[in-house]
């Protein structure tokens, strides 16, 4: 009966998250230009023609619209049914692991506040303290609603806090190490301010998994880049996005991690 119910819930939680992600949509283009999340409603960047109801349909609207403006003809980028297509996967993955509860909502949260970071900073190689402070709230109001939950006690929102203060110090002595030897800034300010965010909502185990995951796959990035030529040496390129990848697979799967490094390099004698 569970995996029924399951199998019925996924396509409504799909759904879910794919409006949402139309919603950070919205978010990623207008939050860095200062305009308005509510007014003007979505339209045509190119014509300026305001989508009517079934062209702003999640996904199957562009494909409606065959990736172009009905009135115009101008290209509409892939890129917004992608991010709403994955925010609906990570949404229908948060409930395959935490089902129906507190933690699967909040996680909800977590994700679409990663998802909108990452493309941001992709897009303008910042960071807004709109979002990291926000996010960074929301973390420790979750920990300490689950604290109180499971144990009556505080001592969820304190390893929170405290995981929040290694996350900005962890990333403060990178930004300032790095400044040292390369005589440039290694990394932006908003980066230790997205640490402190993933660590109050996941903890510093989890923080420290996201920060090797996130440094990992962004060397692979930037040695790959500079092999192929599309980046220069010491050429900045934005951490954002590989921390936010860092902390969703720290999300789905972390424990798996730390177990499979605790066995293999600290087996018990």
């Amino acid at each position: 009966m569970d995996l029924l119910i399951t199998a019925i819930t996924l396509p409504f939680v799909f759904a879910f998250g794919a409006c949402i992600g139309s919603f950070l949509n919205v978010v990623i283009y207008r939050l860095p230009e200062g305009i308005s999340l509510i007014h003007p409603p979505s339209r045509c960047p190119h014509c300026g023609h305001r989508l009517g109801k079934t062209e702003n349909v999640p996904i199957f609207g562009w494909l409606w619209l065959r990736g172009r403006c009905r009135w115009c003809g101008g290209p509409i980028s892939a890129r917004y049914p992608l991010i709403e297509g994955i925010t609906g996967l990570l949404f229908c993955g948060v409930f395959l692991q935490y089902q129906f509860t507190l933690i699967t909502m909040g996680y909800w949260v977590l994700v679409s506040w990663l998802v909108s970071l990452a493309m941001i900073d992709f897009d303008t190689m910042t960071l807004p303290g709109e979002l990291t402070k926000s996010g960074l709230i929301l973390g420790l109001i979750f920990q300490g609603i689950i604290g109180w939950q499971v144990a009556q006690t505080p001592e969820y929102l304190m390893t929170a806090i405290g995981s929040a203060v290694l996350g900005i110090w962890l990333f403060c002595i990178v930004r300032w190490g790095g400044t040292w030897v390369f005589g440039k800034e290694a990394l932006g300010g908003g980066d230790s301010k997205l640490a402190a965010m993933i660590g109050a909502w996941l903890g510093w185990k989890y923080l420290l998994v996201t920060s090797f995951l996130a440094c990992l796959v962004g060397s692979f990035f930037g040695i790959g880049g500079m092999m192929l030529g599309f980046l220069g040496r010491l050429q900045h390129f934005p951490f954002g996005p590989f921390l936010a990848l860092g902390a969703i697979l720290s999300l789905f799967w972390g424990e798996i991690i730390i177990s499979t490094y605790v066995q293999n390099f600290f087996p018990l004698s």
